[in-house]
């Protein structure tokens, strides 16, 4: 019976220390109206082994296309470059990818390929991720500034030579929520019809 509780308890310990969705409010009121407008109504909030909100996520409505990508590797060829992708709000201090650290504020999501330059080798199967911009600096909705461009706002918004990003892909199925991979939380979701797979807790570490 003492054995049982042991094991009942390590269970419950193991099962708390989950991450967790739970359904989301309308995008904050700091965000301009045209952003807010091209958001889904309501987001998606991620909840840490504490219980505590980590961060909060709107995607958009409806998935930005343009003419398709012929870079290799790709995995959402159909987006253009910069294309403001979601909003997100951080109510604890996370960090991206790479490790960098995310403090606590509201940035805007923008859809970014990371170069082949010898320097990401490993970090993903695909080179599509989620570029971090302080909701200050934005260009708009509608806007979708090139590498360069982004970059530059990219590391305003980091106050370091490397952007924050997350990684991004298409996903195979239909589900939402969060699954684990090994050490990284997947949230599984959709932007439009399309549904999305990003990297929003877990370091690469290569």
């Amino acid at each position: 019976m003492r054995v049982f509780a042991v094991i009942l308890a390590l269970g419950t310990a193991l099962f708390a220390a989950d991450y967790k969705t739970a359904p989301g409010a309308a995008a904050p009121a700091e965000v301009p109206e045209a952003v807010r407008n091209a958001l889904e109504k309501s987001g998606t909030k991620v909840l840490g082994p504490d219980g505590a909100a980590q961060f909060e996520i709107w995607m958009r409505a409806t998935l930005p296309s343009g003419p398709a990508s012929t870079e290799p590797n790709v995995s959402l060829p159909m987006i253009p470059h910069g294309a403001l992708l979601g909003v997100v709000r951080y109510t604890a201090e996370s960090s991206d990818r790479r490790g960098f650290q995310i403090k606590p504020g509201i940035y805007t999501l923008r859809y970014s390929l990371y170069p082949v330059n010898g320097d990401h080798q490993g970090v993903a199967p695909q080179r599509d991720f989620l570029i971090l911009l302080n909701l200050a600096d934005d260009p708009g909705v509608d806007a979708a500034p090139g590498f360069d461009k982004l970059m530059e706002l990219a590391r305003k918004a980091a106050g370091a030579p490397h952007p924050l990003s997350l990684s991004l892909r298409k996903d195979s199925g239909s589900a939402t929520g969060l699954t684990q991979t090994g050490e990284d939380w997947v949230l599984h979701t959709k932007i439009g019809d399309t549904p999305v797979a990003i990297i929003v807790i877990g370091q690469y570490a290569g």
